[in-house]
């Protein structure tokens, strides 16, 4: 009896917790509201359930182009207590999709009340290129939605690229920084790829900015720039770019300085700045406009003057 008192206290004190973060989160969300114009998209940043201020972003992008469909889809998302949808989830009570690798952390999310409470569909899959799109229309997907957000350590570009069956009207997709932002880089496609064991730093993922901004080109997506910390890019589809681009002054991505290298054994060396470049140097990448293969320390530069003073070496 005592232990099932514990849990009781336990998981009211995670919903008043939530409850408070949300409340917060309405609070900020009417304020970004009013934001006509801003320098770049970390001006209406802020975070409830989202990692680094993506909440803010999409709520300030989807208030100001207005008609959007209502639904999303998200993959990467682990248990879903952090990502850039639960937000939407909750607020604007959209339908959505997550995927994540893990059928643990998929177990958790169906059992959270927010499966019943809203129109929310997770599915646990390893996700490929090849089965991405089977995997969105099994779910009921297609057509246009509202948001897609793609964040899965590894083969982000190869999976934006496959997915032809739903057009988003916004894209968030990870980047990763450490590829510099002057080549269109990425991580050569494997359908096993899994960033903690292609390289012991867990540096070695993903694609560059500039890679992301080439293929969203491609498939007809303009980008808005990046949150402040320089993990996400947004995107918006190319025929809705004229009712939001004139009100961002600048549409850059921002170079990340989060320090999350590990050493061989696994722990955290804080290793910050272009040294995180360095320790990957010699893994593959693929350069996507030229085909080229090799080497990440053969390619060069890989960073401009604006991202090498952020880094706080002198031009």
């Amino acid at each position: 009896m005592r232990i099932f008192r514990r849990k009781t206290v336990a998981t009211k004190f995670g919903i008043e917790a939530e409850n408070q973060k949300f409340l917060f989160g309405q609070i900020a969300a009417r304020q970004v509201a009013q934001v006509d114009s801003v320098k770049s998209l970390a001006d209406v940043e802020f975070s409830v359930f989202s990692q680094w201020g993506e909440d803010g972003i999409l709520e300030w992008l989807i208030f100001k182009l207005g008609c959007i469909p209502p639904n999303f889809i998200e993959f990467g998302v682990e248990n879903y207590r952090e990502s850039n949808t639960r937000f939407l989830l909750k607020n604007r009570n959209w339908r959505g999709l997550v995927l994540d690798g893990s059928k643990e952390m998929v177990a958790t999310i169906t059992n959270d009340s927010i499966s019943w409470r809203h129109d929310l569909t997770a599915v646990a899959a390893f996700i490929t290129r090849s089965n991405i799109e089977d995997l969105i229309a099994s779910a009921g997907f297609s057509g246009e939605i509202g948001v897609l957000s793609i964040d899965i350590d590894g083969n982000d570009y190869w999976v934006w690229d496959a997915i032809k069956n739903v057009s988003p009207h916004i894209v968030v997709v990870e980047y990763n920084s450490n590829f510099g932002d002057m080549l269109p880089l990425t991580i050569p496609y494997r359908d096993d790829f899994v960033r903690t064991l292609a390289h012991f730093s867990n540096l070695y993922y993903g694609a560059s900015y500039k890679a992301l901004e080439v293929l969203g080109k491609s498939k007809g997506y303009v980008l808005l720039g990046s949150n402040r910390t320089g993990s996400n890019l947004f995107f918006v589809r190319e025929d809705r770019a004229g009712e939001i681009i004139d009100t961002i002054g600048e549409t850059k991505a921002f170079p990340c300085h989060v320090r999350e290298a590990r050493n061989k054994q696994g722990s955290l060396t804080l290793l910050g700045g272009f040294g995180r470049t360095e320790l990957i140097g010699s893994c593959e990448v693929v350069n996507v406009l030229t085909g080229d293969t090799g080497a990440l320390s053969d390619f060069g530069p890989l960073f401009s003057d604006g991202w090498k003073r952020a880094f706080g070496v002198e031009v």
